[in-house]
């Protein structure tokens, strides 16, 4: 499993990176081979609220659906329209293919540095 630096992660599964007050918001490369071939990314609007520790997306696989938790509170900057045109593209990079950027961010989870997630998941 690649866990990429300079990340930070949640215990669902979800990497989040700063940029300029903003905050991208994809799924880890652990979460994406334990879904499966992924076929299909239901992602919010712009402008739309997304709560920490609520669904805020979904995805579909050839295994089953599964929800995408909010590690942030705030507000939908911006939706990776690329990952709803080719949802596959979170199975080969899944640091590359970002779900969202929020911003006016509230709270957020307790973050893992990219150490922290790799410990974290030798106990799965």
């Amino acid at each position: 499993m690649a866990v990429q630096k300079g990340l930070l992660y949640t215990k669902d599964h979800e990497w989040v990176k700063e940029e300029g007050g903003e905050y991208v918001v994809g799924i880890t490369d652990y979460a994406q081979s334990e879904l499966g071939d992924l076929v299909f990314v239901n992602l919010p609007e712009e402008g739309d609220s997304v709560t920490k520790g609520e669904s805020f997306s979904d995805v579909e696989s050839v295994k089953a659906v599964s929800d995408v938790i909010s590690p942030l509170t705030g507000v939908v900057s911006a939706i990776n329209e690329a990952v709803l045109d080719a949802p596959e593209s979170i199975n080969s990079s899944p640091y590359e293919a970002w779900f969202v950027k929020v911003k006016d961010v509230t709270d957020k989870e307790e973050l893992l540095s990219a150490e922290e997630y790799e410990e974290f998941l030798k106990t799965l």
